[in-house]
């Protein structure tokens, strides 16, 4: 079995079509990376400047003066009343003039946000889509060329050769998120850092366990597409199956008002895993349509365990019908 997994290792790092996903799976989480570190960047005092300059250009344009004086005329309309004259001139220039706090929205990094719903989510679906591309590929190529009956010339216990590709794409798939993943969070660590931000306890703790689960996610989307992939002996049917599943299966079930949907939707048991689970909304429930609170019995909760039971029991079940179809059919 090692002599198998040495084989497979070699033929998957030796395919272009692998390879160009592992570079792409580390260039766009680079990207990603380097983009939100200039999102964020600290305002520079030429930024400030100009901001401060450009605050009192529009606070000499004639109709922002029109306004201002309107307002102390009578400042009880603009919520200014109270005090005396040099109160009320301050309160107006306050609520009419531009500030340049105006001008300088940027938001500053945030790690706890890009954990819960920024970057960091973004890189974990790409790096998922990816090593599931990763893994049909692979096979696909073995399907496409006739190269599958030649291997098992070889090696003719087909269970062995199923077992050998499957473990292969799941180490890869998993390992190589699992560093990505890794990197890109301490590559936020130290922005963060540099610039002395101050980090709540136990951040990078958290994050790095969303690697971990990020890593498991990529892992188990390798390792289906694989075993799809296997079963259809098809690249194209199965990415055909998964946009099928992902998009047309939730749209069929939004129409048909199924109120319990939410919980079958890939991408809500996917963003569970990562965030350590969620919570949302069953407007279809009588009773929730609505209002200044939603009663608790409309809400509901999908756990990172209940998460992860979705992705094992669908992946189990492709896998078990994938490795039976494999040792029973004729191999071209």
């Amino acid at each position: 079995m090692i002599a198998l997994l040495r084989v497979e290792l070699t033929r998957l790092r030796w395919r272009r079509a692998v390879v160009l996903l592992l570079l792409a799976a580390v260039v766009i989480p680079a990207l990603v990376l380097a983009a939100t570190a200039w999102n964020t960047r600290p305002v520079s005092e030429a930024e400030r400047r100009n901001a401060e300059l450009t605050v009192e250009r529009e606070a000499e344009q004639p109709y922002m003066q029109r306004q201002l004086k309107r307002c102390e005329a009578k400042p009880e309309r603009w919520g200014a009343a109270g005090g005396g004259a040099d109160e009320v001139e301050a309160a107006c220039a306050e609520a009419i003039l531009p500030q340049a706090e105006w001008y300088l929205t940027r938001s500053p990094l945030d790690l706890v946000q890009e954990r819960e719903e920024g970057s960091a989510i973004a890189v974990a679906v790409v790096l998922g889509a990816l090593m599931l591309l990763l893994g049909t590929t692979f096979v696909g190529h073995d399907w496409n060329s006739g190269s599958m009956s030649n291997q098992l010339l070889f090696e003719p216990r087909r269970a062995r050769v199923w077992l050998a590709k499957g473990l292969t794409v799941l180490a890869v798939t998993a390992g190589f998120a699992a560093l990505v993943l890794a990197a890109y969070w301490t590559g936020l660590w130290a922005i963060a850092s540099s610039r002395d931000l101050d980090l709540p306890d136990g951040t990078m703790t958290e994050a790095y366990q969303q690697v971990l689960r990020g890593a498991a996610l990529c892992g188990v989307a390798g390792l289906g597409g694989y075993a799809l992939t296997m079963l259809f002996r098809s690249t194209v049917a199965t990415l055909g199956v998964m946009f099928a599943v992902a998009l047309a299966g939730a749209t069929l079930l939004g129409v048909l008002g199924v109120p319990t949907h939410h919980w079958v939707l890939p991408h809500n048991n996917a963003m569970a895993v990562l965030v350590d689970g969620i919570e949302f909304t069953v407007w279809e429930r009588p009773g929730c349509d609505g209002g200044p609170r939603v009663p608790d019995r409309c809400v509901e909760r999908i756990t990172a365990f209940g998460g992860a039971v979705y992705f094992a029991v669908i992946t189990l079940a492709a896998s078990a019908a994938s490795l039976a179809s494999f040792g029973r059919r004729d191999v071209p």
